[in-house]
């Protein structure tokens, strides 16, 4: 018997414009007025206000008292779905604050979606001068530290421990690519039976990440990823010495 042909599904043009909508809200752009919106959608005013207007009827978007949009409670509920359905947080979470109270920078744990990473858990250095990343916020898959371990890292399996070339080129440090005056390290995060899942970052003002700061740093950001990747499972970090932090 011959198998029915397969459709090509398209999406939903008012669903995907909406969407795109959405995506223009970021820790930099957390307010756009309607204008903004227009411009950077490309869509008419006519047509955004329109999807603000749906939008804003199922809590994805707000107003403000100046009249300006904003992201609503409901994307914020959605978020929080997302965070959860992960179970990474409990895992995650305390292993970064230990390492900023270590080191005194910043700390970041990203995740790849599509060609992008995402910063699902900060953990910020009370120091006034910092990188400023917010959980939420999304680069480009290949800039910076993080990228670069994306892009090496993310097909390996991560069941097996990792060879001892790779553990002396991590954690892999960029500077001034995400920015001038931006410097950072960053070593991959595995869990068992799922290979890559994450990117564990340090970031902070080159003016205080010198090379002799980075270099007493390393062994922290290392310590730290194989932490995690011993309570998810993964034998990445076993030929560092594995095990817990200290």
């Amino acid at each position: 018997m011959n198998s029915a042909p397969k459709l090509k599904t398209k999406g939903v043009e008012a669903v995907d414009k909406a969407l795109r909508i959405l995506s223009l809200f970021d820790s930099r752009s957390p307010t756009l007025s309607l204008g903004e919106i227009s411009e950077r959608s490309g869509l008419v005013k006519s047509s955004a206000l329109r999807l603000l207007i749906s939008l804003q009827n199922a809590g994805y978007i707000t107003m403000t008292t100046d009249k300006r949009y904003a992201v609503g409670v409901e994307a914020f509920r959605i978020g929080q779905v997302y965070q959860h359905s992960l179970r990474l947080e409990e895992v995650i979470r305390p292993v970064l604050e230990d390492l900023v109270r270590k080191t005194g920078e910043s700390g970041s744990f990203f995740r790849r979606e599509g060609n992008m990473r995402v910063c699902l858990f900060r953990a910020d250095t009370h120091q006034p001068l910092r990188e400023h990343v917010a959980e939420g916020d999304a680069v480009e898959i290949g800039k910076g530290a993080a990228g670069h371990v994306f892009m090496t890292y993310g097909a390996l399996a991560g069941d097996v421990p990792a060879g001892a070339d790779d553990l002396a080129r991590l954690p892999d440090v960029s500077i001034g690519e995400r920015g001038p005056g931006i410097a950072g390290m960053s070593a991959p995060i595995f869990a068992v039976g799922q290979g890559m899942i994450g990117a564990l970052s340090l970031s902070g003002p080159s003016l205080r990440l010198t090379e002799e700061r980075i270099t007493e740093m390393k062994p922290h950001v290392l310590a730290a990823a194989a932490t995690i990747c011993t309570r998810l499972g993964s034998p990445f970090y076993d030929a560092a010495g594995g095990g817990e932090a200290q």
